[in-house]
């Protein structure tokens, strides 16, 4: 249970991110901006997509931090002079491609705009995943991996732009079809898991159906490829 003070504090923190929203609603549109307007991304994905967090979605976030940090005994340290650099998905864009093949150029291309922009990469790339037979791609790709329980997959990046105030973004780079998967777990399934067992079980069964398919579409575009080196 939070004290007196932990309940203002958390509510002096939420007021602080509503009060700066237009900030970071204006780094998003930026960072899609500069992606959208780069030739060498454009061409291999389909859609950015901006999202900036809920005000109640934080409070919700801060309170699970403190029950965690009361749990381990360790003290809260949430202030605002560091809740927009420990507190890092408040503004997030995600680029929508259609197959794994893809994340290598996108991967070159944001390199190269983080240079150009001096965008600063605090975390990442990093790619979540739960397929282990896909590990090997990512690592051979440069790409650090991390194997999750839930069954999500994406690219991650904590980006923060050059200038003075600090602030944070997060760039999750991922497939059309992980993006259903995505939006209908986090409809149904987030940020509480959901009560219903049969619901969490076809969630589970949905993940597995939209990466078969990914695998398949994979697949198609190697055959592709593969038909193309053998006519020069």
């Amino acid at each position: 249970m939070a004290t007196r003070n932990q309940k203002r504090l958390i509510e002096e923190l939420v007021q602080h991110y509503r009060d700066s929203v237009p900030e970071f609603k204006k780094l998003a549109r930026a960072l899609k901006y500069q992606i959208v307007g780069s030739p060498d991304l454009r061409k291999h994905i389909q859609l950015v997509r901006i999202r900036v967090k809920d005000p109640n979605h934080l409070r919700d976030k801060l309170y699970r931090k403190l029950e965690e940090a009361t749990n381990k005994g360790r003290p809260f340290n949430y202030s605002i002079k560091n809740l927009f650099v420990r507190i890092n998905d408040l503004a997030g864009l995600r680029i929508i491609h259609l197959h794994t093949q893809q994340i290598i150029p996108i991967r070159d291309g944001l390199q190269a705009l983080f240079e150009e922009e001096k965008y600063r990469v605090v975390e990442g790339p990093t790619a979540r995943i739960w397929d282990e037979e896909y590990k090997r791609f990512f690592r051979e790709a440069g790409i650090a991996t991390k194997t999750g329980k839930t069954l999500y997959t994406s690219v991650h990046y904590v980006l923060r732009p050059n200038r003075k105030t600090p602030i944070t973004c997060e760039l999750q780079v991922r497939t059309l079809l992980e993006e259903v998967w995505g939006e209908v777990n986090h409809e149904l399934n987030y940020p509480h898991e959901s009560e219903i067992l049969a619901c969490r079980e076809q969630l589970a069964v949905l993940a597995r159906a939209t990466w078969s398919c990914n695998r398949l579409i994979d697949a198609i575009y190697r055959t592709r490829d593969d038909a193309d080196k053998r006519r020069v």
